[in-house]
């Protein structure tokens, strides 16, 4: 028996009134999503415990079995292990995002989806006007999504950040990083002055000056939050008695794969926009299916169109998803298999960010029998015969709907 799990990220969402009232789920057209539905049970999940933010870490980590409260470190270090920075016990790694401040407020939380080869540029500079600072380490990553290191510092938990795709038009000075309690008031400062001194060093780079003059936002700030310490989690193998492998374009996924053992999958261009190569991913699934027990596939694009509340883009993005993963994974399938597919938490367009509310999900396999569900989305899904499932069930759901076929 061979197992997938297709995560839309933030795919979820609440009914929008320029599409009739409808979540963008229900207003795609998705015939392969449907068509899984049509033939599995479906559900509700809540991957959010409660007291917990709903970020993807949380949720990711939540849908995949392993306790958030007890595993999650903050996604800063899980984001981190795919880049292959190393951390020591008492380092603690943030993610780093190049952002666009404008009159005091934080105007884009992704400095208008700078590109790569634009922001490695304006990393080595950080790196260059801060190499004085030994405890301070700054990683290139994808896009707008960097990294900073503050080398022997334990006490992440003790300051408060904010993610910036949270307070997009909030005043800088309002939300900078806030410590906790007097352990923490150092390493505040340094990420507070750290922050507002790099616009004093990107504002006037070359990048920043051609992107203005192209009418393009420019990545003249950093932001940090996410900050945490390396974790220590059991291996999927060890868990589930299975081989495991997970394809995203995504740090904080591989991230997480890294840390519990699956073999982490790069695919040409996956970029987690609406941009990214659908079809490379899938035929990533279908290939490590021939020597891995489980394939976690994961797309970013509907997070993000939720995130800047493109409505039209979210419906694209979902079914492009459909058509162009979905359709050909269950194409290119020959063998005895189950299916999950869920998003991990909603991204409202009407709000732009993540909400703890639960997510549909749908699970095929060969012995399953059918629930009487006909489509794939929030509404259709809290009709299942699953009904709502709490927390780190789902993948326990997924294994055992196909154990009994064995």
């Amino acid at each position: 028996m061979k197992y997938v799990l297709v995560i839309g990220d933030g795919m979820a969402d609440y009914p929008i009134p320029e599409l009739g009232n409808l979540t963008p789920l229900q207003a795609a057209y998705k015939p392969n999503m449907d068509a899984v539905a049509a033939k599995g049970r479906s559900g509700l999940l809540r991957t959010i415990p409660d007291g917990l933010n709903p970020g993807s870490d949380t949720a990711i980590l939540s849908v995949l079995g392993y306790s958030p409260q007890q595993f999650c470190p903050a996604r800063g270090a899980l984001e981190a292990a795919a880049r292959g920075i190393q951390l020591n016990k008492n380092d603690v790694a943030f993610r780093c995002n190049l952002i666009t401040e404008k009159d005091g407020l934080l105007a884009d939380y992704a400095a208008g989806h700078i590109t790569s080869s634009e922001a490695s540029q304006l990393i080595d500079a950080l790196k260059a006007a801060f190499k004085k600072h030994a405890e301070l380490e700054f990683f290139a990553g994808l896009d707008y999504r960097h990294f900073l290191v503050l080398r022997n510092f334990p006490y992440s938990h003790l300051i408060e950040c904010t993610p910036p795709h949270d307070a997009v038009g909030a005043e800088v000075a309002a939300i900078l990083p806030r410590a906790k309690s007097q352990e923490a008031v150092e390493a505040a400062n340094l990420l507070r002055e750290t922050i507002q001194h790099s616009k004093s060093i990107l504002e006037a780079h070359p990048v920043n000056i051609a992107r203005k003059k192209a009418g393009k936002k420019p990545g003249n700030m950093i932001w940090l939050w996410g900050g945490g310490t390396k974790p220590a989690l059991p291996s999927f193998k060890e868990k589930y008695g299975l081989t495991a492998a997970v394809i995203s374009a995504v740090d904080l996924v591989k991230g997480i794969g890294t840390y519990v053992g699956m073999r982490v999958i790069s695919v040409e261009g996956a970029t987690g926009l609406a941009d990214t190569n659908y079809e490379g991913k899938a035929d990533a699934v279908l290939k490590a299916l021939e020597d891995h027990d489980f394939v976690f596939v994961h797309v970013e694009a509907p997070d993000e169109a939720g995130h800047v509340r493109d409505y039209k883009l979210k419906v694209k993005t979902i079914e492009d998803l459909d058509k162009r993963l979905v359709g050909r994974i269950l194409d290119g399938l020959d063998e005895p298999f189950a299916i999950a597919i869920l998003p991990d938490h909603p991204t409202p367009i009407q709000i732009g960010t993540h909400t703890r509310d639960p997510v549909p999900f749908v699970i095929q396999s060969p012995v399953l029998e059918a629930d009487g569900v006909q489509k794939f989305d929030e509404v259709s899904a809290s009709k299942g015969a699953f009904g709502m499932v709490e927390n780190e069930s789902l993948l326990s759901l997924l294994l055992s709907s196909a154990s009994r076929s064995r």
